[in-house]
């Protein structure tokens, strides 16, 4: 037997080419439904999970799929925002707490997260280093934001600008880090969490100026007149928020019309919470609640139809697949006359040529058959890390 497996090993060594095709293609029949199968389990529990922490979301009227996603893993919001007053007013139907969630900006490639430290309690999520925020300018990070960018407390970070062309809305804001938060395994890892009020200093909505009536500004004034400084525009807004200038940060217009993008209600019981999306039913403002767990299990129940249809097709492929492992083993057969009749003449059995041949497809079974369960376990150890990939 040692010598038919030697003789099977040298053949397939010698045409490399061919067995390393037969290999792959052999090795992705099988990997596609496995693999697909491990990564859509792995990313229905975690979106479920993610999803039965959150009772209630609360919206602007427009697809309930991205409110929830870019409320629970914090996805680019492509929805209106919602007026601040929403809290206020989903504060006084004593049914429900609101945790107000804004969205826009991003900060080092991570989703900067305008809410309050009501978020944490209710998420469990732990400061590990440092503190909360306590002022404007302040955020804490997830633990992969901190780990990525090698961040501590007192280090800082830029905020990033809305777009390319936003030349007169957000301002780059340069925030310091007060705290890091234990790892939790969530997209909560990956964000950076600062108070609301932040999130509208970045959007332009408050800012600071200097003193103008200090002799370092005296450059900037144009004129003064009955106790009112007019500044040029050398005056710039600032870009960092410290304690000597705090008290020069103010906002313009009502908070109440500022905006978020959406509201994690807590219900106080089951009961409030029925009787809290019922209110909302009675609105005619453009306004939605949402029960993140049912917006989920629609959107795996699509994903599981697709995954179905998927297999289907990668049967077929993998008959059509190895149908052609057989023809070219058949015509491989063929293609060695001269060879077989060699080992023939030197005293070799039909029985022994049919377990050469037997050998050299095993090999490549065996070998193929490693390989997808090697590409399977790459998945299943990966695959939660791949999902909330293309979900951010």
């Amino acid at each position: 037997m040692t010598h038919v497996l030697f003789l099977a090993w040298h053949y397939l060594r010698f045409y490399w080419v061919k067995t390393v095709i037969l290999i792959i293609s052999i090795s992705l029949i099988g990997f596609i439904p496995f693999g697909l199968q491990v990564v859509v389990n792995q990313a229905s529990e975690m979106l479920i999970a993610r999803a039965e922490e959150t009772p209630l979301l609360i919206g602007a009227k427009g697809s309930a799929l991205d409110l929830t996603l870019s409320s629970l893993y914090y996805r680019p919001p492509n929805f209106d925002p919602l007026p601040y007053r929403e809290v206020a007013w989903l504060n006084n139907t004593a049914l429900s707490a609101a945790i107000p969630l804004h969205l826009r900006y991003m900060a080092s490639g991570s989703r900067i997260v305008g809410t309050t430290t009501d978020y944490f309690e209710y998420r469990n999520l732990v400061i590990e280093d440092g503190r909360s925020m306590a002022i404007l300018g302040e955020c804490v990070l997830g633990s992969g934001v901190a780990d990525r960018l090698d961040l501590s407390p007192g280090d800082s970070m830029l905020s990033s600008p809305a777009g390319a062309f936003d030349v007169a809305g957000s301002y780059p804001l340069k925030m310091r880090v007060v705290g890091i938060l234990a790892p939790v395994e969530t997209p909560d890892d990956g964000a950076v969490f600062v108070d609301v009020k932040t999130a509208w200093v970045i959007s332009g909505l408050a800012h600071g100026h200097m003193d103008m009536s200090t002799p370092e500004a005296e450059s900037g004034v144009l004129e003064q007149q009955e106790g009112n400084i007019v500044a040029n525009a050398s005056i710039l807004s600032y870009t960092e928020i410290t304690p000597e200038n705090l008290d020069s940060f103010h906002f313009h217009g009502d908070p109440d019309d500022f905006p978020i993008d959406a509201i994690l209600a807590v219900p106080q019981s089951a009961r409030s919470g029925t009787m809290l999306r019922g209110r909302y039913e009675e609105r005619t403002d453009p306004v939605q609640i949402l029960v993140p767990s049912r917006v989920i299990g629609e959107l795996i129940s699509t994903v599981l139809s697709v995954r179905n249809f998927v297999i289907m097709g990668s049967v077929g492929v993998g008959i059509a697949t190895l149908a052609t492992v057989v023809l070219v083993f058949m015509l491989s057969i063929r293609l060695r006359k001269r060879e077989i009749e060699t080992i023939r003449k030197i005293g070799g059995t039909g029985r022994r040529l049919k377990a050469i041949l037997a050998s050299e497809i095993l090999i490549v079974v065996f070998i193929s058959a490693g390989m997808t369960a090697g590409m399977v376990l790459i998945v299943s150890r990966y695959g939660l890390a791949i999902t909330d990939f293309f979900l951010s």
